[in-house]
C-alpha cells in the first residue's frame, strides 16, 4: 500500500534526477522527523528543517532537558526588533541523538518560544536540523522554520477549504485521472494567483465578496446562466451588476 513516506522518497529521486546540483533546504512538519526519512533527506543531498513534538520524542526532549539543565545548551533571549510586547527565546543544543534506536544519528535541537507581554500569551516551537545554527543566524532560522505555515495555509489550505476541491479523493483514479485533476487544479491556482498579483479588476470583485469561495459561486452562477466572451465582461458584471453583453 502507498504512503506518505513512499511518495517522499519517490519525490526525492527524482528531484535529484532533474535537479542534481540544486542547493535545497526541506522544511517539513513532525511527520517528516523520522530516521529513515532523515537517511533518505541525506542520501539525496538535501539539508533539512523539521519539526518534532515532544509527544512523539520523548528520549530526545529528556536528553535536551538534561543538557539545559548542565549548562551545555545555548540559551538566547532578544526583543523584537518591530514588536515591542514580543520577545524571542531560545535553547540551541549541539550534537543530539535522534531517539533511543537511532543514537548514532545526531541533530541540532532548537526550541523556541515568543512571549506576547501584552496578552501574556506565549507560543513554543521545536525543530531539529542538520544546519550549523549559531547565535547569530537562530532568529533568521527561526523565521524560515515558521514559514512552512504560508505554503500550508496559502497554498493547500487554500486548495481545499476555499473552493478548489482538492482533496484526498484524486489519488483514486485510474491511469492518468489523478494526474489530470492536480494539473487542472494547479493550473486555475496559479492563473487565480496571477490574476491577484496583476489585475484591479479580479482584486475589486475578491474585496467586494470578500472570500474566493464566495466569488468562485458567483463565477460558478455567471457562467451557468450567461454566455460569456470575456474575463473583463464577468468580472465587471460580478462587481457592478452590468448586463452581460450576448455576442452577436
Amino acid at each position: 500500500m502507498d504512503c506518505e513516506r513512499n511518495a517522499t522518497r519517490r519525490l526525492l529521486e527524482k528531484f535529484r534526477k532533474d535537479h542534481p546540483h540544486l542547493k535545497v533546504i526541506v522544511n517539513e512538519d513532525a511527520l517528516g522527523s523520522n530516521a529513515p526519512h532523515i537517511e533518505d533527506l541525506e542520501q539525496h543531498n538535501c539539508h533539512y528543517i523539521l519539526g518534532v513534538k515532544e509527544g512523539d520524542h520523548k528520549f530526545l526532549f529528556e536528553y535536551v532537558e538534561q543538557a539545559v539543565k548542565e549548562g551545555s545548551a545555548v540559551e538566547l533571549a532578544m526583543a523584537d526588533e518591530e514588536k515591542e510586547n514580543i520577545n524571542h527565546y531560545f535553547h540551541i543544543v549541539y550534537d543530539v541523538p535522534l531517539n533511543k534506536s537511532n543514537q548514532d544519528r545526531r541533530i541540532t535541537f532548537v526550541e523556541y518560544w515568543e512571549e506576547n507581554t501584552k496578552t501574556g500569551k506565549i507560543q513554543r516551537f521545536s525543530w531539529i536540523t542538520d544546519l550549523d545554527i549559531t547565535e547569530d543566524n537562530v532568529y533568521l532560522f527561526m523565521r524560515g522554520a515558521r514559514a512552512r505555515w504560508k505554503i500550508e495555509n496559502e497554498t493547500f489550505n487554500t486548495l481545499k477549504n476555499q473552493g478548489y476541491n482538492f482533496g484526498h479523493n484524486y489519488g483514486l483514479g485510474k491511469q492518468h485521472l489523478t494526474e489530470v485533476f492536480v494539473h487542472l487544479v494547479m493550473l486555475a491556482f496559479l492563473i487565480d494567483q496571477i490574476q491577484q498579483l496583476c489585475c484591479p479588476l479580479f482584486n475589486a470583485v475578491w474585496k467586494k465578496w470578500k472570500s474566493k469561495r464566495s466569488l468562485w459561486e458567483k463565477v460558478r452562477i455567471h457562467f451557468h446562466a450567461f454566455i460569456i466572451e470575456t474575463m473583463e465582461d464577468l468580472y465587471r458584471s460580478i462587481l457592478d451588476h452590468r448586463q452581460v453583453p450576448l455576442p452577436l
